[in-house]
């Protein structure tokens, strides 16, 4: 592929494409979960989740999602998974709780799925 010739704009089904724009509007929650390499920041937030939340200026799309614990409505919100992956370790989410969320699956399901294509 020529990559002169790629649409870097071309959006792939399924994902949400990350751009200026997403990251303005999930420019609180990624701030909010930033603040989460510092254990104090992890411990506030798990003491009162929603003066946390609110204290960074979250959206109501944003506050959902972190209730959900739902890394994809986090990225729909314009969460940067750099970023999520801070929040999501607070919580003791891993990549298969995360690939679980992504298929639609439960995440047994999504382990066992793993187990038969030997991933």
């Amino acid at each position: 592929m020529n990559l002169d010739e790629f649409d870097h704009h071309t959006p792939i089904e399924g994902t949400t494409f990350f751009d200026g724009k997403m990251a303005m509007i999930g420019y609180p929650l990624n701030k909010m979960c930033f603040s989460f390499n510092k254990a104090a920041a992890r411990e506030a937030y798990l003491a009162d989740p929603e003066g946390y939340m609110e204290s960074f200026g979250l959206n109501e799309a944003h506050k959902a999602a972190c209730r959900n614990k739902n890394v994809l409505e986090m990225i729909a919100a314009g969460g940067n998974i750099y970023y999520l992956a801070k929040f999501a370790g607070i919580f003791k989410l891993n990549m298969q709780d995360i690939g679980a969320q992504q298929t639609g699956v439960t995440v047994e399901e999504f382990k066992e799925k793993l187990c038969r294509h030997g991933d």
